[in-house]
């Protein structure tokens, strides 16, 4: 695990209400920092392409592609991979935030959407749950296979970042290399998450089920003879609304099946051969810190725990500057040279 200060990498030291846990996981994806994204990419959206990946199941997943300009900068041969967190999308603040720096550092971008996530309900029938690995790794692969002569990063963040770590294990089994996978705050052991969200301070708690919310409610009304979501909006929490899904959706056996369907803890990691960096914080309000003090000691794996940040927070100013955009940048170029 790596705690020791690095001349290379930048010094995260949040000051004041900023160094405040909540301030961090509120601010990331907040309205007022939306704004500030929004205006620093619109000419980085303007020029995102989509591409329709399909898979070898004939899942469709919808991505965005970005080469970056001819400049003062100059282009480098790497893409980067980003995947988003849980009910967010390629849209998110922190995934546009984050792509924006790299393409305006020469790196070209690929953000994809998970299934259901963004405005991508109608591309499929089945709906979205954590365990589809294998969607998702097809569609890594599809995409950095096509990359063929360059080095290929995976960046995710939350759940994203669990999906990173999943897929940087099965990458070689499955015909693919990645130069380097970086999960930033990611989800270890789904159970556990769970229990913080339901102990923790409300505010997440009902932003997850407002958001989940509003996700069912498109399936339902784009795919009203396959589903009937009822019994489900009638329910309040996380959990219960998890459970329900998981017994008349899915063929997992219980709830604790699927969730430790998804974990990475205990020795899921200890097989991993691509070279992989956890960066996450101490005070992350909704993945617990001790899930990073228990995952084995693997060559492969660097672990960066910061004692601020929030969860995928890391803003070290006011005017919305981001710490994590700049470490990553940093890590990437870092490889690039050795």
């Amino acid at each position: 695990m790596s705690h020791e200060s690095d001349p290379v990498r930048l010094a995260f030291s949040p000051r004041g209400w900023l160094a405040n846990t909540h301030v961090q996981s509120l601010m990331t994806s907040g309205p007022w920092r939306k704004r500030h994204v929004q205006r620093q990419a619109r000419e980085f959206l303007a020029r995102s392409q989509p591409a329709l990946i399909r898979a070898w199941d004939g899942t469709r997943l919808l991505g965005f592609r970005n080469r970056p300009l001819k400049g003062p900068v100059e282009r480098r041969s790497a893409l980067v991979i980003l995947l988003h967190g849980w009910e967010g999308s390629v849209d998110s603040n922190y995934l546009v935030s984050t792509a924006q720096a790299l393409d305006a550092a020469g790196f070209e971008t690929f953000r994809l959407n998970f299934r259901d996530h963004g405005a991508t309900h109608h591309l499929n029938e089945g709906l979205f749950h954590s365990c589809r690995l294998g969607e998702v790794l097809d569609a890594v692969a599809q995409v950095r296979l096509a990359h063929a002569n360059g080095p290929v990063f995976l960046i995710g963040f939350s759940l994203g970042g669990n999906f990173t770590l999943r897929v940087a294990r099965a990458a070689p089994d499955y015909g693919f290399d990645l130069t380097r996978a970086i999960a930033v705050s990611p989800v270890i052991r789904p159970r556990h998450v769970l229990d913080a969200l339901e102990s923790g301070w409300a505010v997440y708690h009902r932003y997850f089920v407002y958001k989940w919310q509003r996700s069912l409610k498109i399936k339902q009304a784009l795919y009203p003879q396959a589903y009937d979501l009822s019994g489900w909006f009638q329910l309040k929490n996380l959990r219960a609304q998890t459970e329900w899904l998981v017994d008349h959706m899915t063929r997992f056996r219980s709830l604790d099946d699927y969730l430790e369907g998804y974990s990475v803890a205990g020795e899921y990691l200890e097989g991993l051969q691509t070279s992989s960096l956890i960066i996450t914080a101490a005070d992350d309000p909704i993945i617990p810190v001790t899930d990073f003090h228990d995952l084995p000691k693997t060559p492969a794996l660097e672990i960066e725990l910061l004692e601020h940040g929030g969860h995928c927070g890391f803003i070290d100013s006011w005017r919305m500057h981001s710490w994590i955009d700049q470490r990553l940048i940093g890590e990437l170029c870092r490889h690039l040279n050795n």
